[in-house]
């Protein structure tokens, strides 16, 4: 199994829209079987929350599925267990070095989407930009899953 788990701040808005949109592309793939696909949050604020509700908007408009998705606080287990660490933002991916093994590789989401001239995932919990971020995160969880599928010679 291919482990990817996203991670934002609280695990309430950007990481679970995007544990939600790269599991759906991974299902319209075909690809579910190959995949174990989570996220969390640095902090502990929203354990056990459903999604934002700007998350579950955005979603439910393209019909893909949350419901299973509950908020929770990263542990040191998920650092072996998930193959692909993906922050959203800078100041994720710093929060989220005092976890790591040596060696162990972290990734933002963006940097799988270079046609996109931002780098970081903005929080839309704070902005409200819940239909921008849906945008970034479609295109990021687009070029993880090509980058996944041609490193791992899958698809």
């Amino acid at each position: 199994m291919i482990g990817v788990l996203f991670i934002c701040l609280g695990n309430i808005c950007r990481s679970p829209m995007a544990e939600a949109v790269f599991r759906h592309q991974v299902e319209q793939a075909g690809l579910s079987s190959h995949f174990l696909i989570d996220s969390a949050g640095l902090g502990d604020w929203h354990q056990g929350e459903a999604p934002h509700q700007g998350t579950q908007n955005v979603l439910k408009q393209r019909g893909i599925a949350f419901d299973s998705i509950r908020a929770r606080q990263i542990q040191s287990k998920d650092i072996e267990q998930f193959s692909y660490l993906v922050c959203m933002d800078e100041e994720n991916l710093s929060g989220l070095k005092k976890w790591l093994t040596p060696g162990k590789q972290v990734y933002r989401l963006l940097d799988f989407a270079p046609e996109q001239t931002e780098r970081n995932v903005e929080d839309p919990y704070y902005t409200g930009r819940f239909e921008h971020v849906y945008s970034l995160v479609e295109a990021g969880c687009q070029g993880l899953l090509q980058h996944i599928c041609q490193e791992r010679g899958i698809g």
